[in-house]
Formats: C-alpha cells, sequence, structure tokens
C-alpha cells in the first residue's frame, strides 16, 4: 500500500432537480486519519462520497490528492448496499474485485478476513442465505481485500446489531489505521468512537460546520469522557441542523 494522501474538496458544486444540493462546499480530509461525515437524510452526504470516489461528477469543483497524484485506483469504496453477487460465495464476494480486473484471487487472505469479521465458516454461503448483518460484514471483508490507502464507507455497520456493531468498529480501525478513511453515518456514537474529525453537512445548499475532534485514538470506549462530551455537542448541532 503507498502513502495514503490527504483528500482536498475545493468549490463543489451540485444542482439536481432545480434544486442546488450543495455549493462552494471545501473541506480536507486529513491523511492517515479516520473523518466521519453526518447530517440529515437527503441532505446529500452520499452524493458527496461518490463525487470524492469519481462515480459522480460535481457542476463546479475540484476533488484532489495532497500529494497531487491522481486519486484513480487508490480509493476503496463501501456502499450503502452490499452489492453481492448473488450466485457467487461470500468468499468469491470478498475477492469480486480482484476478479473484475482480472487480476490473481488470494482466497487465504479473503478468507483470513472472513474470519476476521467472523464469517470464517460462510466462506461457500451464498448471499441468499446470510442475515442481512452477515451479508454486510462480508462487503466489509470485501473492501478491506482490495487493500486501497484511501476508503470511503457510507453507513458501513448500519445493519448490524448493537454488540457486533462495535466488535466490527474495533476490527475496522485496527485494520483501517494509517489510511485516509471517510466515513459516512448516522450514529454519533459510532462516529466519536471512530473519527478523528467529525463534520454535519446541514442546511439548503447544504454547508458544513466546524469540525469536532475527539482526543486520543480510535477506537475509544464508550464511556470514555471526552467521548461523551463530544457526543454531546454532536447531538447538539445535530438537532439544530434539523430543527424546523
Amino acid at each position: 500500500m503507498n502513502t495514503p494522501p490527504g483528500i482536498l474538496v475545493r468549490d463543489l458544486s451540485l444542482n439536481f432537480g432545480g434544486v442546488t444540493v450543495f455549493e462552494g462546499l471545501g473541506f480536507e480530509i486529513a491523511a492517515r486519519k479516520f473523518t466521519a461525515l453526518l447530517g440529515p437524510s437527503g441532505v446529500g452526504k452520499t452524493t458527496l462520497l461518490r463525487i470524492i470516489a469519481g462515480l459522480e461528477a460535481p457542476a463546479t469543483g475540484q476533488v484532489a490528492a495532497s500529494d497531487g497524484a491522481p486519486l484513480a485506483g487508490r480509493i476503496a469504496y463501501m456502499a450503502q448496499q452490499d452489492f453481492l453477487l448473488p450466485w457467487a460465495s461470500a468468499l468469491r464476494n470478498v475477492m469480486l474485485g480482484a476478479t473484475l480486473r482480472g487480476a490473481k484471487p488470494e482466497p487465504e487472505r479473503a478468507l483470513h478476513l472472513l474470519e476476521r469479521v467472523g464469517l470464517g465458516g460462510q466462506a461457500k454461503a451464498l448471499p441468499q442465505t446470510l442475515s442481512g448483518g452477515m451479508r454486510q460484514r462480508v462487503a466489509l471483508a470485501r473492501t478491506l481485500y482490495e487493500d486501497r490507502p484511501i476508503v470511503l464507507m457510507d453507513e458501513p455497520f448500519s445493519a448490524l446489531d448493537s454488540i457486533t456493531r462495535l466488535r466490527i468498529q474495533n476490527l475496522a480501525a485496527e485494520l483501517l489505521a494509517g489510511r485516509t478513511v471517510l466515513l459516512i453515518t448516522h450514529d454519533p456514537l459510532e462516529a466519536c468512537r471512530l473519527g478523528h474529525a467529525l463534520f454535519v453537512l446541514s442546511g439548503t445548499p447544504a454547508r458544513l460546520g466546524a469540525p469536532l475532534h475527539v482526543p486520543g485514538p480510535p477506537p475509544r470506549a464508550a464511556d470514555d469522557i471526552a467521548l461523551l462530551q463530544t457526543q454531546g455537542s454532536l447531538m447538539r448541532t445535530l438537532t439544530e441542523a434539523i430543527a424546523p
């Protein structure tokens, strides 16, 4: 893996259906850190993530790596939907990117990642036999398998029960440490456990508020005093963002 760069978002504007989603939007995603993005449903978080991933184009503005090199080929993207191939086993779904690129699959590494997400015994299972949370964990293993310096994640743990969610957050913090990560979540606790910087996107057109910072390395204990204080500030900011 190459040294992960930061991401510079500059002067982004986007119009959809005659509505200005955001205009003049700019911020920096720090290199080798977790950045969490929160905000009301429909505000444009997923669209912003897709623009950063190069899957959609803004009306104006640009997204660039802080090291000046192209972003293409350096990003792993985990969408809200798991997009597992229904006819492929969990193991083959983890290696899907390599298969599509014509690269040689590494089943041992893929199986190790399935074991890390608690699905080592489900390597041969087809997606329709797995629960929603299990499918989401296969998708996470597939994202980790890509081994990219930049990882974009759109509510990656939303289908997991609370205990499994905490455990997988711990795993993500471990396996993604040192990478540049942008995480969309609706869960303030998750943001505070994993994020070095927390941004809230709100308004019409959408704007980013000043970032909140949680001291200490992730994953932070759920009862950490600094985490609880930041979570309170974050809840207040989110409440104000959706106030009528």
